[in-house]
């Protein structure tokens, strides 16, 4: 895709030097049939020149590319409707490059909502003072969780009041999908309060892009889902089915992040020597699901009933398995996973994630 588009910048803008060497250097050129003043001349070597800033801008990856393009573009169509029998083709150039402009514009303002929500998100961020987790803080757990904050070596370390972390993804978008589609993603955690922050940049198909972002704050959840970071594509939130389904999201994904397990918000209630329900409520929303380990402590799987989307009258059964487990920072956590549905027509796994990079306890910037 940039390939294709730094040629059709490149060449387009060198075409526009056909009406400055017509106006300055050869007024019989025979590739404009018609006469171009100087003053047109000048036009459109400095369409030439916006469009060679363009070019630039665009292969360092500034944002200000489409500024830039949409400048030179709109010039030429200009300069293209003074020679329209000459250079009405340019006309489709345009239209595509402007096209172009449309959808990276709109890739920017979707950037600078997730650096603003982010923002805010850390505005009410409370650091834990690195207070040390010992074994009288895992005392009054049940023995299964326990086993699994020792196992995975908590103790000894400070307790995480914000995580960040990358992922890579593997996704299929409806039951019954065979092809599995590969996308990115980077989420944010706090403790205190809990939130989280995920967005998701993908391609469903050569020429189609999506950008996903789901969040949790203030014991309110929210999910916005794109099409070339433009069209809305689905946006739930305010309502009590996203908050529970969100809610249980996080509750699922402490196990990156163990000490979570420790924090009053979590209510623990052993069921057997391995497993455990964990309940969490925070402003009103609350949610629950069952941890399953090993006999070694190691986490196995996350199990609850969960809305899919608001419009679903019942929860279903929503499984996340971890299938690789490695230490990180000094914590052992599982590092790739599975999410499952389990439908009334079979089950659907819909979700394979790795964890790419993972930071505790970062000093964030404002």
């Amino acid at each position: 895709m940039r390939i294709a588009l730094t040629l059709i910048i490149g060449i387009h803008g060198l075409i526009h030097l056909f009406g400055f060497f017509k106006a300055f250097v050869f007024p019989g050129f025979q590739g404009i049939t018609q006469p171009v003043s100087k003053f047109a001349g000048m036009i459109w070597l400095l369409a030439f020149l916006l469009f060679a800033i363009t070019l630039f801008l665009y292969r360092i990856r500034s944002q200000a590319w489409w500024l830039f393009c949409c400048i030179a573009s709109i010039t030429s169509q200009v300069l293209i409707l003074s020679l329209w029998s000459d250079a009405k083709t340019g006309t489709l150039v345009n239209v595509v490059l402007l096209l172009a402009v449309i959808l990276s514009y709109a890739d920017f303002r979707f950037r600078k909502l997730i650096e603003k929500e982010r923002s805010v998100l850390f505005q009410h961020l409370k650091t834990i003072n690195d207070r040390i987790v010992n074994a009288a803080d895992l005392s009054a757990l049940p023995p299964a969780v326990q086993k699994w904050l020792f196992h995975s070596g908590i103790t000894g370390k400070p307790l995480i009041s914000n995580v960040h972390l990358t992922q890579e993804l593997e996704l299929r978008l409806k039951p019954g999908q065979k092809k599995w589609i590969k996308a990115s993603a980077e989420q944010y955690f706090t403790v205190h309060p809990p939130a989280f922050h995920w967005n998701l940049e993908t391609k469903i198909a050569p020429f189609l892009s999506m950008s996903g972002r789901d969040k949790f704050e203030n014991g309110k959840g929210e999910m916005l889902i794109k099409l070339f970071s433009l069209f809305t594509v689905a946006h739930a939130k305010n309502n009590a089915k996203t908050d529970e389904a969100t809610i249980q999201r996080y509750l699922a994904e402490i196990v990156w992040f163990p000490t979570a397990a420790l924090n009053d918000y979590i209510q623990w209630e052993g069921l057997d020597d391995l497993s455990a329900r964990a309940t969490m409520e925070h402003k009103g929303t609350k949610g629950s699901g069952i941890f399953y380990f090993d006999e070694n402590g190691q986490f196995e799987k996350f199990v609850t009933t969960r809305f899919m989307n608001n419009k679903d009258e019942e929860p279903v059964k929503w499984i996340v398995t971890a299938t690789e487990t490695e230490v990180r920072n000094g914590i052992k956590i599982p590092t790739a996973c599975e999410a499952t549905w389990h439908l009334n027509t079979g089950q659907w796994t819909w979700l394979k994630l790795n964890i790419g990079t993972i930071e505790y306890n970062q000093e964030i910037k404002q």
